[in-house]
């Protein structure tokens, strides 16, 4: 019993700290081993789950998979700073922002390609912050509309392929699915993959974008003032075309390469980042520093994911060390209304705990703890990946502690109010939930694709 307490102490313990400010990686470690130090003296930890952790480490570091996360890095850091998102959004503004809601429907498709190619929420926030929201203001767009267009498709990053999230959270997924299994009894047990998890996720995303684009159409009828044309008129077609072609070529390969079974994640996300380079170079937008630059930005953010995976792999020892794991289990099981109310409940708690966490620490230290118990009471591993990722995406989201909204903040015009921005965001927090709503009701929305691709 008073390891359970122990168990629950030590997560309080490191979402308190994380809402100091500390860093993540250090905080969930060094939590982790003063914890275990302290049980070891009291003698309610065995020291041995700690000594498991070389393994685990080991295990990262040769997991073919996680090879995608530094190249999937690589491809949108290069896109980035090869503003080849800058001059995509210039050439779609020009084609489409001589009519009403033009400009926001142009966001709404960048912003959507932009987070096919970086799969990171707060680059894309911040990137389409900073190239669309002076353009969309000097339109005469509301700032509420304007704000929350830019904050709804930056999240786009969350579920659309191929998305850091869904390449950390597809291996988290494949792990706990076996755990499952063997709970279960059941010895030769089946995979799941990140691949899987990106055709999962293709029809949701679309969804989504639709959803989006209907909004932005809806408010140009409705409210016209809201979303006015320019008074200057330019349509470039060629322009549009070339800018648009690149960029949606490479990720069409990349895409593509994977939901045909051509290539593994890791073996498309190497084109993917090759194929973004040689991008950058035929716009004559490489050179030493920008090289230099690209290279330090994704060593960061690489190591950044890395050391939390460290930290998260640690505390998820020493939190099973304590018996955590069972008693979520009991928990669970003496709650009664069936696994669809455990499922309410873990999405609940994951959608709150999006206020104080980024997607990276909820993949690492929650999904591990909550995916095996969810996926014996028979819930499919695809769809509860997908469900799982649009959760977080609506949480990042959500006023008044939504990290897309701190993105933006940091990036605005002093003009524009905060309180403008959670307005702004209401509709798509609405819309989000209206798609969870639906996946839940439908899972075939889900696992469809999947489903008839593996035939």
């Amino acid at each position: 019993m008073i390891e359970g307490e122990l168990a629950l102490a030590l997560f309080g313990a490191v979402c308190v700290l994380l809402l100091f400010g500390f860093p993540v990686a250090l905080t969930l470690a060094g939590t982790a081993l003063l914890f275990a130090g302290g049980g070891v003296i009291a003698g309610y930890f065995d020291a041995s789950f700690v000594g498991a952790l070389p393994g685990r480490m080991f295990g990262t570091v040769t997991n073919e998979t996680l090879v995608a996360v530094p190249l999937f890095i690589l491809m949108g850091v290069t896109l980035e700073r090869a503003k080849i998102a800058e001059e995509l959004l210039t050439a779609m503004a020009s084609g489409l922002g001589d009519r009403t809601g033009g400009l926001g429907i142009s966001v709404v498709i960048v912003g959507a390609l932009l987070a096919a190619s970086t799969g990171i929420v707060g680059a894309t926030v911040v990137t389409m912050g900073v190239l669309a929201l002076p353009s969309m203001l000097r339109a005469g767009y509301n700032p509420s509309l304007a704000t929350g267009l830019i904050c709804a498709t930056g999240t786009l990053g969350q579920i659309i392929p191929p998305s850091i999230a869904l390449v950390l959270l597809g291996d988290i997924m494949s792990t706990a699915y076996q755990q499952a299994q063997l709970q279960s009894g059941i010895i030769n047990t089946q995979t799941v993959s990140v691949g899987d998890l990106f055709v999962g996720s293709f029809i949701p995303g679309l969804v989504l974008v639709g959803l989006y684009l209907g909004y932005v159409l809806f408010m140009a009828w409705r409210y016209p003032s809201s979303c006015p044309a320019p008074e200057q008129r330019n349509t470039q077609k060629l322009s549009l075309i070339s800018a648009m072609l690149p960029p949606l070529l490479l990720i069409t390969i990349v895409l593509g390469s994977i939901i045909v079974g051509a290539a593994t994640p890791t073996e498309a996300a190497g084109v993917g980042a090759v194929g973004a380079l040689i991008l950058a170079a035929y716009r004559s937008a490489l050179n030493r520093q920008t090289l230099r630059e690209i290279a330090q930005s994704t060593m960061a953010t690489t190591s950044m994911v890395f050391l939390i995976l460290i930290g998260a792999a640690l505390f998820s020892l020493v939190f099973r060390g304590f018996g955590g794991d069972e008693l979520i289990e009991d928990f669970f099981a003496g709650l009664g209304g069936g696994p669809h109310m455990a499922l309410l409940i873990v999405m609940v708690v994951m959608f709150l705990l999006g206020f104080i966490l980024d997607f990276i620490e909820i993949t690492f230290v929650v999904v591990p703890i909550v995916a095996p118990i969810l996926l014996a009471m028979g819930f499919d591993p695809i769809w509860l990946g997908v469900m799982i990722a649009v959760n977080l995406q609506t949480s990042f989201l959500t006023p008044p502690f939504g990290f897309a909204l701190f993105y933006l903040r940091g990036v605005a015009d002093e003009s524009v109010a905060t309180s403008a921005i959670y307005r702004g965001v209401i509709p798509f927090v609405i819309i989000q939930l209206g798609l969870l709503a639906l996946m839940w009701m439908r899972p075939d929305i889900v696992t469809w694709l999947p489903s008839m691709i593996s035939r």
